[in-house]
């Protein structure tokens, strides 16, 4: 079964809207190499239509200008792109369709397919959280920068289920950043103070 990977720059308050804005003076050599590793095995993506069209109007021609970011480009560019939209959409970008059918049912059919790569995501936060609350998220990787942005649309929205997660890896960069590995967990169950303060240091008589 193939695994939905989710990576999302985020700030310390959760915003995970318009990254472009407060994103890249923590971008370095460390940063870069983990959105290789994560995107390197993959080879679909699975995004939203507005991360889908942020993504059309740049990686095609920064391929064709041959610069720096060519190789990456081309990568983004090479991989099976499955566009969630609401309405119908062309494409002019090579490789790319449209998610056919209800999501969740898509999305499964789809994580069964042959195959071991993963299936990378990138930003499209109502498509994570659809896939969260549904339990077809494998991975979630938060690029946690240390800035509160205070403004724009947050990761985890008002929801009546808590979603609970396990961290599976951790890894300071030098700017701050925290690369944070999660994955969906069982409920941690219930508790109450008296059960926590079992936990704390009592003063000595």
């Amino acid at each position: 079964m193939r695994k939905i990977i989710a990576q999302l720059f985020i700030s310390l308050d959760g915003v995970v809207e318009a990254p472009d804005q407060w994103h890249f003076p923590y971008f370095n050599d460390e940063m870069g190499a983990a959105v290789d590793a994560t995107l390197g095995g993959a080879d679909t993506l699975l995004l939203g239509r507005k991360t889908y069209d942020s993504f059309a109007g740049a990686w095609p021609e920064r391929e064709a200008a041959g610069g720096e970011d060519a190789p990456f480009a081309k990568v983004l560019g090479d991989a099976r792109k499955i566009v969630v939209s609401n309405r119908r959409l062309e494409f002019t970008w090579r490789n790319s369709e449209q998610l056919e059918g209800d999501l969740v049912e898509a999305v499964t059919a789809l994580k069964n397919e042959p195959g071991s790569s993963p299936v990378w995501m990138s930003g499209s936060v109502s498509v994570v959280r659809r896939l969260l609350g549904a339990g077809l998220l494998d991975e979630l990787h938060l690029l946690v920068h240390p800035i509160a942005v205070r403004a724009g649309m947050r990761l985890f929205d008002e929801g009546e289920a808590p979603i609970p997660l396990k961290l599976l890896s951790s890894e300071t960069f030098g700017t701050g950043v925290l690369n944070l590995f999660y994955a969906p967990a069982e409920s941690a169950g219930e508790a109450t103070y008296d059960d926590a303060k079992s936990h704390l240091s009592q003063p000595e008589q």
